[in-house]
C-alpha cells in the first residue's frame, strides 16, 4: 500500500469556530464532531481535526485548488474582510503571488483566527 496522509491536528483556541472559518473560505463544510475534534475533510480524504489547545506555535497550511475555487475562495476573503498576502512574511498586503517555478500558478497567504497561515494555490503548469 502506498503512504498516504490520512489526517493532522491543527490546534486551535476555538476549534470549532476555527474549522468553520477554514470550511467557509475553501466552500467546504465542517464534518460531525469525532470525539473532541473538529474534522474539515478535503476531496483527497485528509481530515484537519481542529482541537483545542490554549498555548500553541503557528503553522502553516497549502491548498492546491482550480483555478475556479481560488478565485471563489479570494472573494471569500474578501467578503469576510480576511486581508492576503503575496508573501509567507505577509508583507505584502492584498496581493497574489505568481510562481517562477510553475507557469500559469497562483497564489495567496491569510492567517486564520489562530494565526496559522493558509495558503491557496493553482496547480498551474510545470513544462511542456
Amino acid at each position: 500500500m502506498a503512504v498516504e496522509l490520512n489526517h493532522t491536528i491543527v490546534p486551535a483556541r476555538d476549534p470549532q469556530a476555527s474549522a468553520q472559518f477554514l470550511a467557509d473560505i475553501l466552500g467546504l463544510t465542517v464534518d460531525p464532531p469525532v470525539a473532541h475534534f473538529f474534522p474539515v475533510t478535503l476531496a483527497n480524504q485528509v481530515s484537519l481535526d481542529y482541537d483545542q489547545l490554549d498555548a500553541f506555535e503557528p503553522h502553516h497550511y497549502a491548498f492546491m485548488v482550480s483555478e475556479q475555487e481560488f478565485n471563489a475562495a479570494l472573494a471569500r476573503i474578501g467578503h469576510a474582510g480576511v486581508t492576503h498576502y503575496g508573501d509567507p512574511a505577509c508583507q505584502e498586503g492584498g496581493q497574489i503571488y505568481h510562481s517562477e517555478r510553475a507557469e500559469g500558478r497562483r497564489g495567496t497567504y491569510f492567517r486564520d483566527p489562530d494565526g496559522h497561515l493558509m495558503e491557496i494555490l493553482t496547480p498551474g503548469c510545470t513544462g511542456p
